[in-house]
């Protein structure tokens, strides 16, 4: 299928490299799907572009590269609007937020992670409870270049 993107034109996606998030992404529930873009080559930064509005596109990082020790519990509603089931892997990115007026001000909304099953493409955003921040500085702490195998994640029947 054909992309329109107002950042990076139009261009093919495979319909099976679709995420699909059913309940969309806060303030945007009208979209619902997207495709993960390379930012560069070198970068640990992605794009999630929304392939129904071409003006829609948030920067994504997994918070391995700046929060190793990011825990977040994925509720049980979470998984079955994804419908995790045994052996799915899960991957856990939080969005950016890039002032333009100053792009080393980069912060990232912990409170809101994206949860995305790997199996299905089904995706979901989080709204935890637990005090992270949505607007975590990503450069006050030391930036890991080797993430850890995967985010930390939890299942619970909250």
């Amino acid at each position: 299928m054909k992309c329109q993107s107002s950042r990076f034109g139009t261009f093919d996606v495979n319909e099976d490299t679709l995420l699909v998030f059913p309940s969309g992404i806060l303030g945007f529930p009208e979209w619902s799907k997207y495709v993960v873009l390379d930012h560069d080559t070198d970068a640990p930064f992605k794009w999630l572009q929304c392939v129904e509005e071409p003006q829609l596109a948030f920067v994504i990082l997994d918070p391995a590269f700046f929060k190793p020790d990011y825990d977040i519990a994925i509720t049980s509603d979470a998984l079955i609007e994804i419908q995790k089931q045994d052996g799915d892997e899960l991957s856990v990115v939080a969005i950016l937020t890039i002032p333009s007026d100053d792009p080393s001000a980069v912060t990232a909304n912990l409170r809101g992670p994206l949860v995305m099953n790997h199996r299905n493409r089904l995706c979901k955003q989080l709204v935890l409870t637990e005090d992270w921040p949505t607007r975590y500085p990503l450069f006050s702490a030391a930036v890991t270049h080797t993430p850890p195998s995967a985010s930390s994640l939890q299942t619970s029947a909250r």
